[in-house]
């Protein structure tokens, strides 16, 4: 759980020459000056601003199969990246972790923030980045493709088919954007954060991402009372109330941590949540303040 609460020339031509047989009128003797020059090898790079049926995890040129956002799809392609420095110079493609791949991880969430209008993270959507083949690799190819896709929820990364491009899908209205939840326990665990209006009863709300340190994936599981105080901070800030001791007393908190894989590739986006247990609320707590997030 993570939770807490990729010029031949024919042999006859030349045998001509050797025998020093005269060239027609308008011809001369250079075989070779006349040609046009060959055409450089051009390397596959995908589309971006397209869509496809299935996700990928490694670009095989067999398996790329774009189409119309408009169409019935599972993943879109946002942002078509090159990889340069020491992760473009290695022989095969970044492993996860790597420096290559931590560098195409985080150029995707930049341009893939700016496509939907905020930080994916925000959101139930997911990222994806797409790599060369092996044998793509050793040819020259140094792309990397960001594929985002709509996920059932926050605790479910179920990919169903969608119509229509994510772009601007955190902006407006934004249907796929976090905000009140009643949370599932079991035993002092969340087992489920279930997505309600913030007009009905709940009594969880999103507040906003947390970036981790730089540290390794057990450290961070095991100083969790820090980032229950990061979280506690980001409620301060998005209820306008004061960040100091009281805030013990306003509000719980709840986290949900990156996979692990996600965090060796350098995603350290903590998704924070306030929590009360003890009411209901029927509003969002943002810009709430003292009155509406009270000390109890």
């Amino acid at each position: 759980m993570r939770r807490w609460l990729t010029a031949v020339v024919g042999s006859a031509a030349v045998a001509l020459v050797l025998a020093g047989c005269g060239a027609p009128a308008g011809v001369d003797r250079d075989l070779t000056d006349d040609w046009p020059a060959p055409v450089a090898a051009q390397q596959f790079v995908p589309a971006a601003d397209v869509c496809h049926h299935s996700s990928q995890q490694v670009g095989f040129l067999s398996g790329y199969n774009p189409m119309e956002c408009g169409e019935s799809h599972r993943v879109e392609t946002m942002y078509v990246g090159t990889l340069t420095g020491p992760g473009a110079e290695r022989s095969t493609p970044p492993p996860p972790g790597s420096v290559g791949m931590r560098a195409a991880r985080d150029a995707c969430e930049a341009e893939v923030g700016k496509a939907l209008g905020a930080d994916r993270r925000t959101g139930r959507l997911t990222l994806t980045v797409v790599l060369p083949s092996a044998p793509a690799w050793a040819g020259g190819a140094r792309w990397y493709r960001c594929d985002v896709s709509e996920i059932a929820s926050i605790d479910d990364s179920a990919v169903d088919l969608r119509t229509g491009s994510l772009r601007g899908a955190l902006t407006g209205a934004a249907p796929l954007a976090y905000r009140c939840f009643n949370p599932k326990l079991v035993k002092d665990k969340v087992e489920e954060m279930v997505s309600v209006s913030c007009t009905a009863k709940h009594h969880a709300e999103f507040v906003g991402i947390w970036e981790a340190p730089d540290i390794s994936y057990a450290e961070f599981k095991r100083t969790s009372k820090r980032t229950h105080k990061a979280c506690r901070s980001l409620i301060a800030k998005f209820a306008k109330v004061p960040d100091n001791s009281d805030l013990d007393y306003r509000a719980g908190t709840i986290f949900y941590q990156p996979y692990e894989e996600d965090w060796k590739n350098g995603n350290r986006g903590v998704q924070c949540f306030l929590w009360i247990s003890d009411r209901n609320l029927t509003r969002s707590m943002k810009n709430a303040g003292n009155k509406g997030l009270p000390v109890n």
